[in-house]
């Protein structure tokens, strides 16, 4: 085994045990959470505009009791440093019953068709010890960059079972990891082990018919033919819901999900 490979065991071992003895805060005597703010994505445009072409639009909505709890960073204070104010896990991003970070795409009624691959790059950075974007999608083929912005310790460990797992440390600030795949996969799970909190996730299709949820819970999936779809939700902890449309020529169909806690 080489010297750098047992110096990043070494400090993977370490940072991991300092996580595991961080003690539990009391919630009573700490601040208010952060809450980042989801923000909705749109595929690339890279399906050519299709003659009287309808869309498919809607919100998630959420209806329940939100199960995020506070995050203790403790185990990094490199990462601690950076959330005086404690961050929410944000599992269930719910606000005003909206949903937010859901992935909703046309799972069915484009078989047989093919779709440029886009050229423009997809990103999810590791920034102040939490993935963002929490959900991205991405074209088979379509290149992703996962990049470091903290001054610590991540390993990208992406499990996934149709592409081949990716398990690789970023040390440092700058580093750009860049991936592409060659398989459609709903949904692959990223995770950084050193920081157990850090979860985000990608979803791979083989056309650009897809978005994902921002704080407003709503969507848009645009230039699709008139014929009939089945659009999917999907959510990390919610499960996946499909409802069945038929989109007309030149309109659009309006669509609910509904998701309980």
């Amino acid at each position: 085994m080489s010297r750098n490979r047992l110096l990043w065991l070494f400090v993977l071992g370490g940072v991991l045990f300092l996580a595991g003895c961080a003690r539990k805060e009391d919630d009573s005597a700490t601040p208010a959470a952060e809450k980042p703010t989801p923000v909705a994505t749109a595929p690339s445009a890279t399906a050519p505009p299709v003659a009287q072409a309808g869309k498919v639009e809607g919100v998630v909505t959420f209806e329940g009791t939100d199960p995020d709890a506070l995050i203790v960073m403790t185990g990094d204070p490199a990462c601690a440093r950076l959330h005086p104010t404690p961050a929410m896990s944000e599992a269930v991003a719910a606000e005003n019953g909206k949903l937010a970070n859901v992935f909703v795409y046309v799972k069915t009624g484009l078989e047989g068709q093919t779709f440029p691959v886009p050229t423009e790059v997809r990103s999810i950075m590791q920034r102040r010890c939490l993935y963002a974007p929490r959900v991205v999608g991405v074209q088979v083929g379509q290149p992703l960059h996962i990049s470091n912005s903290d001054e610590t310790l991540h390993n990208v460990h992406l499990l996934a079972t149709t592409n081949p797992e990716i398990n690789e440390p970023q040390p440092k600030v700058g580093l750009v990891l860049e991936k592409t795949f060659e398989q459609p996969e709903v949904m692959m799970h990223l995770k950084c082990d050193v920081h157990p909190w850090m979860n985000a996730w990608v979803g791979v299709l083989p056309h650009p018919y897809y978005t994902v949820t921002g704080a407003g819970g709503a969507f848009e999936i645009g230039n699709l033919a008139p014929g009939t779809y089945t659009v999917a939700a999907w959510h990390e902890s919610l499960g996946t819901q499909e409802q069945q449309v038929t989109v007309p020529a030149d309109g659009k169909v309006a669509l609910t999900f509904d998701f309980k806690g």
